[in-house]
């Protein structure tokens, strides 16, 4: 944080690799990590899925890179799921629309609900 010093931004490096440049509003990073209606009510609420539930369309399912699962399953067997998947609701049933290595990466792991 700048102070009336003149002093500039600290750089995503300072802040350790949980800061994403990308967002660098503090409301969607705190989203992450549980539900904070009183951040951001617009925010819809992180919710558990049953991974069973989840119909993954053939377009994405295509873009499945298996190295990738594997690495994401050791880094949320260490840390947990930090990030929810995306989802709609189509035709009775949950369909993914982001997160598609999170959710094999979970499924791989024997997990029967994803947070999304």
């Amino acid at each position: 944080m700048p102070t009336n010093r003149g002093d500039s931004p600290k750089s995503a490096a300072d802040h350790g690799p949980a800061c994403d440049q990308r967002r660098h509003s503090v409301r969607p990073v705190l989203a992450f990590f549980g539900n904070h209606p009183e951040l951001d009510p617009a925010m819809p609420p992180i919710l558990t899925f049953p991974i069973s539930e989840i119909y993954v369309p053939a377009k994405r399912a295509k873009t499945l890179d298996p190295e990738k699962v594997q690495a994401l399953a050791e880094d949320i067997l260490e840390n947990g799921q930090k990030v929810p998947i995306r989802l709609h609701e189509g035709k009775g049933r949950y369909v993914l629309q982001e997160g598609l290595h999170r959710l094999e990466a979970l499924r791989a792991l024997g997990e029967e609900s994803i947070q999304g």
